[in-house]
């Protein structure tokens, strides 16, 4: 187990969201649930964020914060009225705050069926190697 200090991927804690300035949209707004798997070369992040189409997300990197912001069309047409609904829709939104392990440059995403695949790999220096050693 990892202890804080080297985790190389750490969730924000759930806070309400608060934005600096006023939200133009009224709405709900769902935080994705999220699996984390790491190997010796990369992390991924599996982020569930159903109805959301590729060119409604939008994934941000700004001073070490990965933020996932993705907005869900309502069901209905501008001419149809909600009669009973047993899901809400809205927008998905969470941010991670990203270590120096990370090759922010190399950050690949892929959404398919309303999962977000997220392939963080670590810089070279922070993956396992082994050295060969020559003799003399």
């Amino acid at each position: 187990m990892m202890d804080a200090e080297n985790k190389a991927l750490q969730a924000k804690e759930k806070t309400e969201v608060t934005a600096s300035a006023e939200q133009t949209r009224a709405g709900l707004v769902f935080t994705p649930a999220v699996d984390i798997f790491e190997t010796e070369k990369e992390i991924t992040l599996v982020a569930d964020m159903p109805g959301v189409r590729a060119d409604k997300l939008n994934i941000g990197l700004h001073e070490n914060v990965l933020t996932l912001d993705g907005d869900v069309q309502p069901p209905e047409s501008a001419d149809e009225v909600d009669v009973f609904r047993e899901y809400q829709t809205g927008k998905y939104y969470r941010q991670f705050t990203l270590s120096q392990i990370i090759d922010q440059g190399e950050i690949k995403a892929e959404l398919k069926d309303g999962v977000l695949r997220l392939r963080l790999p670590k810089v070279k220096a922070a993956t396992p190697r082994k050295i060969t050693v020559q003799n003399a």
